[in-house]
């Protein structure tokens, strides 16, 4: 298994080439495995599972979706909040982050 890996819109995504199937989330002692519908981002994938994930701005500017990523890649489309040791932790603005591997887990933390 490969470490988890998050990336900014401008980096090129690493991943296995695999269509994302699934989505795993801990958030509130709870982790939920949810179907991903392609195009959705991760916080869009934990509000229609209905878990209310945390967000504010819905931009990438405020951080308040933050969430670690344990499992899987994911790339996002911008992101105004983290730097580049926070997204180099696995770090995401779940607002922003597409997955790109078949499978992602994220914890909200």
């Amino acid at each position: 298994m490969s470490e988890p890996t998050a990336t900014t819109g401008a980096e090129s995504p690493e991943h296995d080439g695999a269509v994302t199937q699934e989505v795993t989330i801990e958030l509130d002692r709870r982790t939920i495995t949810v179907s991903y519908s392609a195009g959705d981002t991760l916080l869009q994938t934990a509000r229609m599972a209905g878990l209310a994930a945390p967000y504010s701005c819905e931009t990438g500017s405020c951080a308040t979706c933050m969430a670690r990523l344990t499992q899987g890649s994911a790339r996002m489309l911008n992101n105004d909040a983290l730097d580049e040791d926070e997204v180099g932790d696995g770090w995401v603005l779940t607002c922003q982050a597409l997955p790109t591997s078949r499978a992602v887990r994220v914890v909200y933390e």
